[in-house]
């Protein structure tokens, strides 16, 4: 029996997924539709609050789409699975905290993946690049995604260029959180997650649907819509008893114990 290409583990209310191909931990659609499957549960288990993502090893966090698979036959609009590539670029309704250890390599399709992350902490020797313009193609999500996340110059240059760039450098643009060595890279992101698994997951949740659709909406248009309680999140988090109970908890000077409901 094959051995899976991702590995999972719960500790308390935060899920880590390992993408594990060696060698490079590169995704193909097989493998994608796995990481779709194991995300659609993840949102959809009332008791995972947090998802950490990292590569196995200590040279790759990923490199993207599997090259190799794709002259095997794996067609590039193939079918992803559930989230589309890598299982959250697309998944509809993620409304849950996603954090990034980047422990090395990433490029690509792998910088796609780390970019769908809501926190990204990256090893001091990490790496970043989007290489697809040397091989003819389009890095689509990131087409999207990067121009908005860092300055607009700098992205263009990675963009049309290919230029790696290094975690400092990465951290400078606002693209990486925090930079920590390789040692200590799983330890502070375990402690990143522990720290989000015991805050509120009704306010995350409707943290996450806010910024998301009020990217497409006017100012005005997005406070409407919050103070309306027309987002479906903000909804279920002003009827919730955790609204109830982050009032008492202030009140009485302790710290909230959260349900999730």
């Amino acid at each position: 029996m094959t051995e899976s290409p991702v590995k999972t583990s719960r500790s308390g209310h935060v899920l880590e997924v390992t993408l594990d191909r060696p060698k490079a931990n590169a995704i193909d659609i097989a493998t994608s539709r796995i990481l779709g499957e194991v995300f659609r549960d993840f949102r959809d288990d009332p008791d995972m609050r947090v998802a950490l993502i990292t590569g196995a090893g200590e040279k790759f966090f990923c490199p993207g789409w599997d090259l190799k698979a794709a002259a095997d036959g794996d067609a590039v609009d193939g079918d992803y699975g559930p989230g589309g590539f890598g299982g959250i670029q697309e998944m509809r309704a993620m409304n849950k905290p996603i954090i990034a250890a980047v422990n090395g390599i990433c490029c690509g399709g792998g910088l796609e993946w780390a970019l769908s992350a809501d926190i990204i902490l990256a090893a001091d020797h990490a790496q970043f690049a989007l290489p697809e313009i040397r091989s003819g193609t389009v890095a689509d999500a990131a087409s999207v995604k990067l121009p908005k996340r860092i300055p607009y110059h700098i992205a263009m240059e990675m963009l049309l260029t290919g230029r790696w760039i290094d975690a400092e450098e990465a951290a400078r643009w606002g693209l990486v959180n925090q930079v920590h060595p390789a040692g200590d890279l799983m330890a502070k992101a375990r402690e990143m997650a522990g720290h989000l698994a015991s805050g509120p997951p009704l306010v995350y949740a409707a943290l996450k649907e806010i910024v998301r659709e009020a990217e497409a909406m006017t100012f005005q248009d997005a406070m409407n819509r919050i103070t309306r309680r027309q987002f479906e999140t903000v909804d279920v988090l002003y009827a919730s008893e955790d609204q109830a109970e982050g009032a008492r908890a202030f009140a009485e000077k302790r710290d909230p114990v959260w349900k999730g409901k």
